[in-house]
């Protein structure tokens, strides 16, 4: 029996990926496919290049009204601001949820409000599982509501938990993550600095202060570390469509060798499908990851400073976004978590 499902937002670039994803995942049917803005364009015209799935071919983009006994499980991939708004009647109607907005990642009604804008369903923030398999695969499995993570987040998050969870980090200094992502990673909508002319043969910081993810990152690495954490963290604009490459630097509270420090990663996430501990001494790149679900971590220690450097590579629509969803969906629905995962990455 086919699992059904649903894709609110289905016309921006998580949506194309999300489709892309469950194209090639067995036993799924896409029972609906929903944009504002789109509604009313097949979603073979609108998107050609998912022409020749034969599932794809009788979808039109619809508004995003009757969800009641439609899918088993819906995405929402829209805009922050959206999903509170529709989720509640979702759930009602029996639907499970995985939302890729941040609507729902805040546990705090009053956080979310000093970042974004009144919660219209703050009794739902606390039931929301954080959509982190290697930290939250128990209670995801047992969610209707899943809290898909930032593709920032996911990032720095990753290359953080086995330290913290082991203690090692001196958390009297501040944590500095500086993290460069790929132009998708401001969504489909048109606008003057992201569009092609700025952005190629270009390279920038932005948001250099109170970026929306950073609640967020605080929030789970504070968790981890079972005290406050204090985080400088620094977007930057790359000239590339995917991929986001974030240099993490930390100070520990005890000397360690590289194969103890390497130890810690591979203990931790020896379980793990996703996660992949680069060789020592290399530097993982976007292209290793680009298409994929993968987290590729290094690590370099500089004697000089006394600092570690974790370099964390993800691709910010699969891995920060759709891909991470269906990773989600599985667990959420008792399959492997690979399912319809599996790939190389898209090199060159």
């Amino acid at each position: 029996m086919s699992l059904k499902i649903g894709i609110v937002g289905a016309s921006g670039f998580a949506g194309l990926e999300l489709l892309r994803i469950l194209a090639n995942r067995p036993s799924t049917e896409v029972s609906f496919v929903t944009s504002r803005q789109d509604a009313g364009t097949p979603l073979t015209e609108f998107f050609p290049s998912l022409s020749g799935y034969a599932q794809y071919e009788g979808l039109t983009l619809e508004k995003p009204e009757n969800f009641t006994g439609r899918a088993d499980v819906v995405f929402m991939a829209t805009q922050h601001g959206v999903a509170m708004n529709l989720v509640p009647a979702i759930l009602e109607s029996g639907s499970r949820v995985i939302d890729l907005s941040a609507d729902f990642r805040l546990k705090s009604p009053s956080v979310f409000e000093q970042w974004y804008e009144k919660h219209q369903a703050p009794k739902l923030l606390h039931e929301a599982a954080y959509g982190l398999p290697e930290i939250y695969r128990y209670k995801i499995a047992r969610s209707r509501l899943v809290a898909n993570p930032g593709c920032y987040p996911t990032s720095v998050i990753l290359a953080l938990a086995p330290l913290l969870r082991q203690g090692l980090i001196d958390l009297s200094r501040p944590i500095i993550a500086d993290s460069k992502s790929g132009a998708t990673g401001a969504g489909r909508g048109l606008s003057r600095g992201n569009s092609f002319c700025e952005v190629q043969d270009n390279f920038k910081a932005y948001k250099v202060v109170g970026h929306r993810h950073i609640p967020e990152m605080i929030q789970e690495l504070s968790a981890l570390a079972t005290k406050q954490v204090n985080l400088s963290f620094t977007p930057h604009l790359l000239p590339i469509n995917r991929g986001i490459l974030s240099t993490i630097y930390v100070t520990l509270n005890q000397p360690i060798g590289i194969k103890a420090f390497r130890a810690v990663y591979e203990d931790y996430y020896e379980r793990d499908p996703y996660v992949r501990i680069r060789p020592e001494g290399y530097a993982p790149e976007t292209a290793d990851v680009r298409g994929t679900n993968y987290c590729d971590l290094g690590f370099f220690p500089e004697s000089s400073s006394g600092l570690w450097k974790i370099i964390s590579v993800i691709d910010n629509i699969c891995r920060g976004a759709a891909g991470q969803a269906v990773a989600n969906l599985n667990i959420m629905t008792g399959c492997q978590e690979d399912l319809g995962l599996a790939g190389q990455s898209l090199r060159p």
